[in-house]
């Protein structure tokens, strides 16, 4: 493979994803086992193997196969050498699991806050009004200085702006309890829907999707969606969220040699079904805008006219695979199909899009120039991957040796809005050892992610980069992923004031001692856990800063926290 182009497949000649133009985005459209999570498969390896990091939803649990080596067979091997794949082998790809709810993968975590009131009034499904009356809970969070982190934090901030309704009338704007009520009746049915698990710290640190293996190879990350996409709102609020965080935490890099992520959306459809027409255009121009900040977005669905042509237009490089026409409607968007692609004079458009076999499809990338390419008829290369789902006994493997470790298994819960609205603020040990990436139980992180298999294995290389020998690197041979900033954390076996009411010795003047040293730890806090007065002084400073910030907090284009 040439470093500067993904080998797709091959028709009346091979067709190439071109790295270079790969951030003007794409799509990957067909009807149901027409080979797209094929495609997807070596999509996704190429940008592997070209050093992009990729993140993808893997909702029917097939693209974990990923982190396994295809099963040697004869008929693969002579498909891609008559594709023109001269260097092919079976090969697993570095693979991170991620699971919003923990089970399958690492924990993915985003606070309330982070989240912002325009996606949360979508994933509540609230009316305009409604979102209203969120958004004045958020400004007044963000006035006041609460930390928005989890459920219990929201929960509590609006009661305490119902309570408060008659005062905040006149700066923000009418709150009616009636419409609280409503919104903390749809915060118990998401509740017991499991979206507790996604709010909370730690949350997830974007650097960690972007990690590279010392040989240039960029990460694969695996969200586990079966159980997810259940609840298709969620689904598609999360992945909204997490290309938000992108667009707004990436500095601005116009056109690259390659993108710094590829995102995959998988099951589009649900990102634009009965979306709020204000929400609608935001992803517009999320998408439009996020290609300056290196990352391309791709897109996978069933029918292209799932898609809004505002979006659809946007999307350079295109796989069609096969899609039936039994019914008008169908006739219909196999007819809009056909006219996104620039014509081929050799065959009908239309005609092949309900002609094609399984495993082949219409091909249209952006050439060098900028120009988009003839389409063409071409059978897709088949990846080096398993083609398939994994055991939980290979993933548990994987995840045993990944690079992330237990940095997000522990929930922490640190002081927030609901210790201060409750009257609940109180001193809580800190946490003597914050976790680190590889800490927890995890593989020791020397700089190798070692796997228990050999050659023919799953993905078992180091992951440490050359500027720093313990730690993965981000792509361009970045500053490791950081570890996790000191937070309070509960602990398991004792209240919130276990701490505080700990003993402390009498002073020894012989050795020492005496009222200087008192005096010393009252200020200071001494050796112990307890904060001094010094101490207290400075994160209660601390806090009012934060709260000054929060004064001037701007919200991202998605209702997400611009971090500046």
């Amino acid at each position: 493979m040439a470093s500067d182009r993904i080998l797709l497949g091959k028709g009346s000649a091979p067709q190439y994803l071109h790295l270079p133009l790969a951030n003007r985005h794409g799509l990957v459209a067909g009807a149901t086992g027409t080979g797209k999570t094929i495609t997807l498969q070596t999509v996704v390896e190429g940008f592997s193997r070209a050093g992009v990091p990729v993140f993808c939803a893997d909702i029917k649990g097939d693209l974990a196969g990923l982190s396994q080596p295809g099963t040697p067979k004869p008929k693969i091997a002579e498909r891609a050498a008559a594709l023109g794949a001269t260097d092919f082998g079976w090969q697993a790809a570095p693979v991170v699991f991620w699971d919003v709810f923990g089970e399958q993968g690492h924990p993915v975590r985003a606070t309330v806050a982070e989240m912002g009131p325009l996606l949360l009034g979508r994933l509540l499904d609230l009316n305009d009004t409604q979102e209203g009356v969120l958004a004045i809970a958020f400004a007044l969070a963000d006035d006041e200085g609460l930390l928005l982190l989890d459920f219990k934090d929201l929960r509590a901030l609006l009661s305490h702006v119902a309570e408060r309704a008659a005062e905040l009338a006149a700066h923000y704007g009418n709150v009616s309890k009636a419409t609280i009520g409503t919104i903390q009746r749809r915060l118990l049915t998401l509740e017991q829907q499991g979206a507790e698990h996604f709010f909370g710290e730690p949350a997830l640190e974007l650097t960690d999707l972007m990690l590279l293996t010392p040989d240039g190879r960029g990460s694969v990350n695996i969200l586990a969606a079966d159980k997810l996409a259940a609840s298709p709102r969620l689904y598609a609020t999360f992945l909204l969220w997490l290309l938000s965080e992108l667009f707004e935490e990436l500095p601005e890099v116009g056109d690259l040699d390659k993108p710094k992520l590829a995102f995959v959306f998988d099951e589009a459809h649900l990102l634009f079904r009965d979306v709020p027409k204000a929400l609608l255009e935001k992803i517009e121009q999320v998408v439009r805008l996020i290609r300056s900040k290196g990352v391309g977005v791709y897109f996978v669905t069933q029918n292209p006219l799932d898609l809004p042509g505002t979006v659809l237009g946007q999307l350079g490089n295109r796989v069609q695979h096969a899609l039936r026409a039994f019914t008008p409607a169908d006739q219909k968007a196999v007819r809009a199909a056909a006219e996104t692609f620039r014509p081929n004079r050799a065959f009908r458009t239309e005609d092949a899009i309900t002609e094609l076999a399984v495993g082949e499809a219409l091909v249209s990338t952006l050439q060098p120039g900028g120009q988009p390419g003839v389409v063409e008829r071409a059978k897709i290369l088949p990846p080096r991957s398993r083609m398939g789902a994994i055991t939980p006994e290979e993933r548990a493997a994987v995840m045993a040796h990944s690079p992330i470790g237990g940095k997000y298994d522990t929930p922490l819960d640190r002081e927030s809005a609901y210790e201060h609205l409750t009257g609940r603020a109180t001193t809580v040990a800190e946490d003597p050892a914050p976790h680190a990436v590889g800490d927890a139980g995890a593989a020791p992180m020397d700089g190798s992610w070692a796997g228990a298999s050999g050659s023919g294995g799953a993905w078992s290389g180091p992951w440490s980069g050359p500027a720093s020998a313990g730690a993965a690197r981000s792509p361009g041979g970045g500053a490791p992923a950081s570890s996790l900033p000191p937070a309070r954390r509960i602990p398991a076996t004792a209240s919130r004031g276990t701490a505080r009411g700990a003993a402390r010795p009498a002073p020894n003047e012989e050795a020492g001692g005496g009222w200087g040293d008192v005096l010393n730890d009252v200020l200071t806090g001494g050796g112990g856990r307890r904060q001094g007065v010094v101490e207290a002084m400075a994160k209660s400073a601390m806090r009012s800063m934060g709260s000054q910030v929060g004064r001037a907090l701007v919200r991202g284009v998605l209702g997400s926290l611009l971090k500046r």
